[in-house]
This record gives structure tokens, sequence and C-alpha cells, in this order.
């Protein structure tokens, strides 16, 4: 075992290990992986201990536990979410208007109690943050504030956020494994109203997105969207 898997939990290298073994095409989709008695006398732990690792993944929907027949590699849905994944610029294009961009902060942060719980990491983890302005045809359409897991994407904050957007850098080397989404209502902060250009008294409709990736908490990104000039739309 790597002096990595040594330092992490049991079942977290476990876990690792069969990312990798998948991500690598070691197991392809559909082929079965080792047993868990297979795998607890490889890596000496019991075999609740595998069986973590495996429940974890099959949550995820990386691995399909099958009763009486075995544990597979499923099929891997990274476009079949509910809510698609889909750029601002790409949509503001697709409409023939213009996007624009203006970047108002980029930075590292450690982990606070609140972060670190949302991430599934330990406080002091670095992660890293950004704020972006999203102009459709010099509209100010959303505020995105994003914080980002460095152990996912370690070079986020050397991307140029003027060319392209933190989606579509996201998309490109963390392909989606998962997300949970919440759509409320709300009246913004001060802060968050004037980069809309909009009165705090004007409802925005907020979009709260967590994504998950390589097994982890890739993104938490609360996106903030003036009430009168935006609707959130789709189908399945």
């Amino acid at each position: 075992m790597s002096s990595t898997q040594a330092s992490a939990p049991a079942f977290q290298a476990i876990k690792d290990y069969l990312l990798r073994e998948i991500q690598s095409g070691t197991w392809k989709e559909g082929q079965a992986i080792p047993s868990e008695a297979m795998l607890a006398a490889q890596f000496s732990v019991s075999r609740m201990t595998v069986n973590r690792a495996v429940r974890e993944l099959t949550s995820e929907q990386i691995l399909n536990r099958i009763q009486g027949s075995g544990t597979y590699v499923a099929q891997q849905k990274y476009q079949a979410t509910l809510v698609e994944i889909k750029s601002i610029a790409e949509e503001i294009r697709s409409r023939g208007h213009v996007h624009r961009s203006e970047l108002h902060e980029l930075s590292e942060s450690p982990a606070n109690e609140q972060l670190a719980a949302e991430f599934l990491v330990k406080p002091g983890h670095r992660l890293f943050h950004s704020v972006i302005v999203h102009f459709e045809n010099e509209v100010a359409i959303q505020v995105e504030d994003r914080w980002v897991n460095s152990s996912v994407t370690p070079e986020y904050l050397q991307q140029d956020f003027s060319s392209m957007t933190p989606n579509e850098y996201l998309v490109a080397v963390a392909p989606l494994q998962g997300v949970d989404y919440r759509i409320e209502a709300v009246l913004p902060p001060r802060q968050i109203a004037d980069m809309l250009h909009i009165s705090t008294k004007e409802a925005s409709l907020v979009l709260h997105r967590k994504t998950r990736s390589q097994g982890k908490i890739a993104t938490s990104v609360t996106m903030w969207h003036p009430g009168k000039q935006y609707q959130f739309t789709g189908s399945f």
C-alpha cells in the first residue's frame, strides 16, 4: 500500500484504489470487480471496511451491486442528470446574444468548519474561491459564487476565466459523477444586489448546486439571478 493510502482511513484507501482502477480502464463498464473477501485480504482489513467503500461508490453510481451475483462497474452517466450542467456562456450564445464576464475574486482559502462539512474534508483543507458576474448583452444576469476542491482541480487558480467559464474548465478536467441542487427565491444581500444592478428589495432566483467528481465533492456554487429577468427551464 502506498504512503498516501496508508495515511487515509482504510475504507477511503480502498475507495481510492477502486476509482483509480476504473478510471485507468483496468476494469471497464459492466466488468466485475474483485469480491469483498478478496479486497479484504488484499488490504488486510475487515469485510466491513471494504463494504463501506463499495457502498459509497454504489451510492455515487460508480459501482452496481447485484444481489447474489457480484459488484460491477456501472455505466457512467456523466451527462444524464436531471438538470443539465451547461455553461452560461453557451446558453447566452445559443440565444444569439453576447456573453461577457467580470472576475471579482479568485483566491485560495482554508476550509472553515461549515465548508469542511460541506466538502467532507478536514477544516483547513485547501479550497479555491471564485466570484464572477456574467452579462448577457451587457445586462448582468448571474453572480457565480463558487468554491472548488483543490484535490480535484489543483490548477484552478491558474486558469484565465476571461476566455472561458469555470464550468467549461471543470467539465473538461473533472468529469461529473453526480449533482445535488436546490432553488429558492430570496432577497439579495447588498453586495450581490450591487453586482446585479438591482435593488435589495427585488427577489433573486438562487440556484445552489454541489457536484461530485473522482469520488469527492468537487464544487459548491451559489448562482444569483435577477428574478425579473431570469427563469429556469428544463425537461426530462
